[in-house]
């Protein structure tokens, strides 16, 4: 079974993105790499208002990840 969303646009993501979501509400957020807070075992991480990109469906299913950059030698 296929999750996530083949209709995200990466290139409107923040730099530090890593995921794309719909919450409960049908709301988009990027979500970017947690932060580990100094001297402490708390992290957060950052989300950002995200376009939905017309997504439909279970809001359960619309994770979905950054794909890989290619590095090129």
């Amino acid at each position: 079974m296929r999750t996530g969303h083949d209709k995200v646009d990466w290139s409107k993501a923040p730099r530090l993105a890593r995921w794309w979501a719909i919450n409960q509400d049908g709301v988009a957020h990027w979500y970017c790499a947690p932060d580990i807070a100094c001297y402490s075992s708390f992290w957060f991480s950052d989300a950002v208002p995200a376009p939905a990109f017309n997504f439909r469906g279970d809001y359960k299913k619309s994770l979905t990840s950054r794909p890989e950059r290619r590095t090129y030698f």
